[in-house]
């Protein structure tokens, strides 16, 4: 199967060839190595290997933590091959040939481009604020991994951003700009992998798609129905 492991580590020479040989020693084969940040003396690398599935992971970690200064902050299943920002013009691309379906496309796409496990657009009430987190989000286009009904954060202010629910899901917010319509995207925690939060670069990726995805679709959001009702708490 495929995992994605995130790792934090001194950004000095050497370093990054010890996590990978370690990887390598605990039956991980490499297929993509991608640089969420630098900064500090420090690094944060998201690393996608091929994982024997009945290897256990613990052998994974333990390796790992025996590297001096290295911290491992997620480790969770990925749900497709590895992608790259390159692609999301080919999403952009296929959410204008197809306008009609763009919401749909954009929904669909945006797990597997995040290494996330599913998708949902929704509808925040503008009265939110003075719901007492008794607001209800109406939701609208769901990807195929998506809970029924999916449990959703709290989601405002209006403004792309990370947080974490009380079930220890991951989430990443980012807002189309038109009738209190947001994207939300979701890690689930599941025992015993450990999925990472989504990082700053993730959160502005998926903003810049969303932000261009609106300016392709205009009033076509308008047109996005609610299916169903769910509650934000």
């Amino acid at each position: 199967m495929l995992l994605r492991v995130r790792v934090t580590l001194p950004d000095r020479p050497g370093t990054l060839g010890q996590v990978a040989r370690t990887l390598g020693v605990s039956g991980a084969d490499i297929v993509q190595v991608v640089v969420l940040e630098r900064l500090g003396g420090r690094a944060v690398d998201d690393f996608t290997v091929v994982w024997p599935g009945a290897a256990r992971v613990e052998r994974l970690l333990a390796g790992l933590a025996a590297i001096p200064g290295v911290r491992v902050d997620g480790v969770w299943q990925a749900i497709g091959a590895p992608t790259t920002t390159g692609q999301d013009a080919e999403l952009l691309a296929q959410v204008a040939a197809n306008p009609a379906d763009g919401v749909a496309t954009l929904v669909d796409a945006v797990p597997g481009l995040l290494a996330a496990d599913w998708a949902v657009t929704a509808v925040v009430p503008a009265d939110w604020a003075s719901c007492a987190g008794g607001g209800t989000a109406t939701v609208g286009q769901a990807s195929w991994r998506a809970p029924q009904p999916p449990r959703l954060p709290e989601i405002t202010p209006l403004r792309a951003r990370a947080m974490t629910g009380a079930d220890g899901t991951h989430f990443a917010v980012a807002p189309f700009g038109r009738a209190g319509l947001v994207l939300v995207v979701a890690r689930e925690h599941t025992e015993p992998l450990t999925a990472a939060g989504f990082h700053t670069t993730e959160v502005d990726r998926l903003a810049q798609l969303v932000r261009a995805s609106a300016v392709i679709l205009g009033d076509r959001l308008d047109l996005v129905g609610p299916p169903q009702v769910t509650s934000l708490t």
